[in-house]
Order: C-alpha cells, then structure tokens, then sequence
C-alpha cells in the first residue's frame, strides 16, 4: 500500500524553526519528485517546493526563497522541509505529494499522484 506520512508540524513563533518530515512506504522515493504544498484556511492549496528524483534540483516559491530548504534522503525513504524564519502568513496545512518538479515552470497539484494526510504548522506573532 502506497502512503506518505507527514509529521514536524507544530506552534511556533515568528522568526523560529520548524522541519517537516515525509516518509514513504510502499514504493521508492527515488523515482518520484516531491513536492511540498500548504493550504490555508479559505485559500487554494499552493506549491511551496519540490525536489527533482534525477538530480536532485529544487523549485521554491518566491514567499518562502531563502528561508525554507528542501532535502531528500534516498536510504531513508524521506524527504525533508527545513522552514526558517517562520512567519505568521506560513500558518497552512502542509502536504507532501509524489509526482513531478518542473524547477522552472513550479509546480501544480494536479501534477502528483499520491498525497500524505497533511501537518497542521501554525506561526504565532
């Protein structure tokens, strides 16, 4: 059974830090671009970042350029989003999807196939 499993989220300050983990089980990472999305209350599901499966090249969103970090470990099935400086405006739901990264052209939702269940991140002022 295919499944991604997302987990790091949490409260935190603006300015502070969080990391967000997907796990995968039920196939191999290696072979998918993922990519992070957040939705906000009242808003559209938005692409944050993602990572290639070829060479590990990433897109990131302007709102988060320079603060967030997309990472992948391939031995342990994970992806990671190292988010700093948070800020309030960064309080959505946070989702990791596989599919494809188009470092270029960013990303949509309807290009992902599988869908972890989300993580609630919340930055308080």
């Amino acid at each position: 059974q295919v499944s991604l499993v997302e987990s790091g989220g949490g409260v935190v300050r603006a300015g502070g830090s969080l990391r967000l983990s997907c796990a995968a089980s039920g196939f191999t990472l290696d072979y998918y671009a993922i990519g992070w999305f957040r939705q906000a209350p009242g808003k559209e599901r938005e692409g944050v970042s993602c990572i290639s499966s070829s060479d590990g090249s990433t897109y990131y969103a302007d709102s988060v350029k320079g603060r967030f970090t997309i990472s992948r470990d391939n031995a342990k099935n994970t992806v990671y989003l190292q988010m700093n400086s948070l800020q309030p405006e960064d309080t959505a739901v946070y989702y990791c999807a596989a599919g494809s990264c188009d470092v270029v052209a960013g990303m949509e939702p309807y290009e992902y196939d599988y869908w972890g269940q989300g993580t609630q991140v919340t930055v308080s002022s």
